[in-house]
């Protein structure tokens, strides 16, 4: 019985910090790799999230190019070689000759959808308590409450992150788009895509482990 108790609380303190957190797990959908594709993995990338919010770039390159340091593949994030704007073409293709990139990974941000779902309408019982001023006791009554349908409506957000290579004047070689809640940190970014994106690239031979 303690056993079952314990167990209980647990599950129970888990949603509790999903909640506080709001840690919904992301998801990747329309995944496609170039089947054509049979180079050596990638080795070194630059990494650029293509947006004008200095703070959220910081964020998501870092994060992936954390994620992917760790995997044993060179990264590197755009803003620490651009560090005031986004690099345009010329200047990626400057950065990989410079630097001898051999891919990049581009990630970008993409209208959010928005759905609407009708809750049903519901009764719930409350017991109410009346004072009754001619017995001087308290009476207890049981009440039926109306609970109109509404709609919910729920943001997805979406990105679009591709890979490419640099060679052969380089080519899109595996690109996917991810509903993600959404995100204020580099950890969170780090453990809830970047993680889900960097295992699929090292899964499909994109990338590869070392150290």
């Amino acid at each position: 019985m303690k056993s079952n108790k314990k167990t209980i609380v647990v599950a129970l303190f888990g949603c509790l910090m999903v909640l506080i957190g709001g840690c919904t797990s992301s998801v990747l959908v329309d995944e496609w790799s170039d089947p054509s594709f049979h180079a050596p993995p990638l080795k070194k990338l630059l990494v650029i999230d293509v947006t004008k919010d200095l703070s959220k770039r910081h964020i998501w390159e870092d994060a992936f190019s954390d994620e992917l340091s760790e995997d044993g593949v060179k990264a590197t994030s755009s803003y620490r070689l651009f560090p005031l704007v986004l690099p345009d073409t010329n200047q990626v293709f400057k950065a990989i000759r410079e630097n001898g990139f051999d891919g990049v990974l581009v990630t970008r941000p993409l209208l959010a959808d928005t759905s609407s779902d009708y809750v049903d309408s519901s009764v719930t019982t409350e017991r109410v308590r009346r004072y009754n001023l001619r017995t001087g006791y308290y009476t207890y009554y049981k009440v039926y409450v109306q609970h109109p349908g509404y709609l919910e409506s729920r943001i997805t957000r979406r990105r679009s992150i591709e890979v490419w290579t640099t060679g052969k004047g380089g080519r899109l070689i595996w690109s996917a788009t991810s509903n993600t809640p959404e995100m204020r940190t580099i950890e969170a970014v780090r453990d809830n895509i970047g993680d889900l994106v960097v295992h699929e690239l090292l899964r499909r031979a994109v990338v590869k482990a070392g150290r």
